[in-house]
């Protein structure tokens, strides 16, 4: 996909992993400058390393957007580094770690506000100064990154889910708000997509990935530059009458599709 994305500088959270990583390169291919957003600073600079290597200007900043200060100031600093932030990304999310996903009357507090705080509450507080700075320009694209969990709920991932619901109603709202200063705000909701955490748990054993890849009736997970595709999309010029929209990239899996049957 070649899209013109020249003279536009792109904040890039949670930069360092599969599906940020794979969205800042096609960002930088066509032609942006990027800033990467992580907290893993080892991650986060081998991107920066690949863009500045394609001819592309990028920079990285490291916070823990579970802390709301920090999320504010790492938000603040990216304006400053090239003067400007014309989309946002707001694609860093957790989850409960292995062996903390439980029922909701047993999920750890610890894990539910530190995945409220990072999936939800991180995108309202990296924002807000960006917004601020797009409604004097009267321009600019946010694209969120939810989750097919927000619509269809999953098995002992309370806190998850309620956050990427939380994610695509935030983004709705948003859009209504924003519209009248002509900043488009939309999210990509991806399926099961190939970190190298998901190949892990999920496609390493033939007999889980056979269960998993039969509610998906394209029979493959998603690879990064597929949600990365459409991030690019959303953010682009050619997608500038669509704001407010949850775009899914699942490979079918909502559809409720089963191969069991």
């Amino acid at each position: 996909m070649k899209l013109d994305m020249n003279n536009k500088v792109v904040l890039v959270t949670g930069g360092g992993g599969a599906i940020g990583g794979a969205t800042a390169l096609k960002f930088a291919e066509n032609g942006a400058d990027v800033i990467i957003h992580d907290l893993n600073e080892e991650l986060g600079n081998k991107v920066v390393q690949q863009i500045i290597e394609m001819g592309r200007r990028s920079a990285f900043i490291k916070a823990d957007l579970n802390i709301s200060e920090e999320a504010k100031n790492m938000s603040e600093k990216a304006l400053e580094i090239f003067g400007k932030i014309d989309i946002l990304i707001n694609n860093a999310g957790t989850n409960a770690p292995d062996g903390g996903r439980k029922p909701v009357h047993e999920f750890s507090d610890e894990d539910w506000n530190r995945i409220i705080n990072v999936d939800l509450s991180g995108i309202y507080y990296v924002s807000k100064p960006i917004i601020k700075s797009m409604i004097v320009k009267k321009c600019g694209k946010i694209v969120n990154v939810g989750s097919v969990a927000g619509i269809v709920p999953l098995r002992l991932q309370s806190a998850y889910v309620a956050a990427k619901a939380g994610v695509h109603q935030l983004t709705r709202a948003m859009a209504i708000e924003l519209g009248q200063y002509n900043i488009c705000i939309n999210a990509v909701l991806p399926g099961s997509t190939l970190s190298e955490g998901v190949r892990k748990k999920f496609y390493t054993d033939p007999e889980i990935s056979k269960s998993f890849l039969s509610h998906i009736p394209l029979n493959r997970p998603g690879k990064p530059v597929d949600i990365a595709n459409a991030i690019l999309f959303l953010a682009s010029d050619e997608a500038s009458y669509i704001t407010g929209s949850l775009l899914v990239v699942d490979g079918g899996w909502t559809c409720g599709f089963s191969r069991d049957f």
